[in-house]
């Protein structure tokens, strides 16, 4: 029992780790505005903002970040990615 009470310690503390460094590299990547934006998005869409954080860590950790990214670009971003999700119906 104390071993699985130190376990799900460790978890919650690498978790807390990963969230600190995930709000790190985006709050370098992302201007004031668009860190807002991000924290709209994922009160409306959870899944959404998890895709385009880890999508921008992504590119933050491949280094092809180079200034902040500005409200207008990431809402350019968020376009693009909801583009590719959405599905056409066509009748016939």
């Amino acid at each position: 029992m104390v071993d699985q009470l130190e376990q799900l310690r460790m978890q919650q503390e690498q978790l807390k780790q990963v969230e600190e460094l995930k709000g790190k590299i985006l709050s370098e990547c992302l201007t004031k505005e668009a860190r807002e934006r991000l924290s709209n998005v994922r009160i409306a869409n959870p899944q959404l903002a998890e895709q385009v954080e880890l999508y921008l860590i992504q590119v933050y950790q491949a280094g092809q970040i180079k200034e902040l990214i500005s409200d207008v670009q990431f809402k350019e971003l968020l376009q693009t990615l909801t583009k590719k999700r959405e599905t056409k119906i066509v009748r016939r």
